[in-house]
C-alpha cells in the first residue's frame, strides 16, 4: 500500500528507567531508558497494529548526527543533543536506547523532580517512516511493520502524544488519521474482494 510519508509520533513508556542524580558527587544528572521497543504491536486508533522492526534506527542513527531530545516535544526546551555529545543514542536488542544528559535549566532540574516522583515517565519519538511492510492476513486488523525510519528528535512528555494540543502533534495527529482513512479504504476493498469470490 502506498502512502504519503509524513511525520508521526508515537509514545512508549520509558523502559527501564535510570536517573542519576549527580548532585552529591559532582556528575551531570542523566536519565536513560528506551524511546521505542521492538516487535511489541502497539493499536492505531483501533484500525491496524503497528510495531517497530529491529534496526529501523540503523540508518538514520548513522546518517543523522544532530538529533535532539526534548522535552514535550517543544523544540525551546532542548534537553540534549547527538552534535554536542549530551545525547547518546543506540539501537540494542530491546529498541532504541537513549541516554541524555541534562542541562542545569529550571524545565530540566522540574522534569527530574517529576520523574524521581514518578509523575513523568513517557517518551516519544518523532520520526518519517522510510520503509514499511503491511500484513492484511487479518482484512480487519492488519498489522503494520515499520523497517525503517528517518529520526528527527526524541521526547520525555507528560502525557500521551495524540492527546496534547501541541501545533507539531496535531500535524502528526492529522497523518494518523489520514493513515487510518486510507487502511480502512484497503480493508473495505479486501473483504468486497473475499465477499465476490465467496459468492463463485
Amino acid at each position: 500500500m502506498k502512502t504519503t510519508k509524513t511525520q508521526e509520533i508515537r509514545t512508549f513508556d520509558i523502559r527501564k528507567f535510570n536517573k542519576r542524580d549527580g548532585t552529591d558527587d559532582g556528575q551531570d544528572l542523566t536519565v536513560s531508558g528506551h524511546a521505542s521497543v521492538f516487535s511489541s504491536p502497539t493499536d492505531i486508533g483501533g484500525a491496524f497494529l503497528e510495531q517497530i522492526a529491529p534496526g529501523a534506527f540503523s540508518k538514520t542513527l548513522a546518517e543523522n548526527s544532530d538529533i535532539r531530545c526534548l522535552y514535550n516535544h517543544n523544540w525551546d526546551n532542548i534537553l540534549g543533543r547527538t552534535k554536542s555529545g549530551t545525547l547518546e543514542l543506540e539501537e540494542d536488542e530491546q529498541g532504541l536506547a537513549f541516554t541524555v544528559t541534562l542541562p542545569n535549566t529550571s524545565v530540566a532540574r522540574d522534569l527530574a523532580v517529576s520523574m524521581t516522583r514518578g509523575d513523568v515517565d513517557k517518551c516519544s519519538f518523532g520520526f518519517v517512516p522510510t520503509a514499511e511492510e503491511w500484513d492484511f492476513t487479518n482484512a480487519d486488523y492488519p498489522t503494520r511493520t515499520i523497517t525503517a525510519v528517518d529520526l528527527y528528535e526524541v521526547s520525555i512528555v507528560t502525557i500521551p502524544a495524540y492527546d496534547d494540543t501541541d501545533a507539531q502533534l496535531n500535524r502528526s495527529k492529522l497523518g494518523q488519521e489520514k493513515m487510518i482513512s486510507l487502511v480502512e479504504k484497503r480493508k473495505k476493498m479486501i473483504n468486497q474482494i473475499k465477499g465476490a469470490l465467496t459468492n463463485e
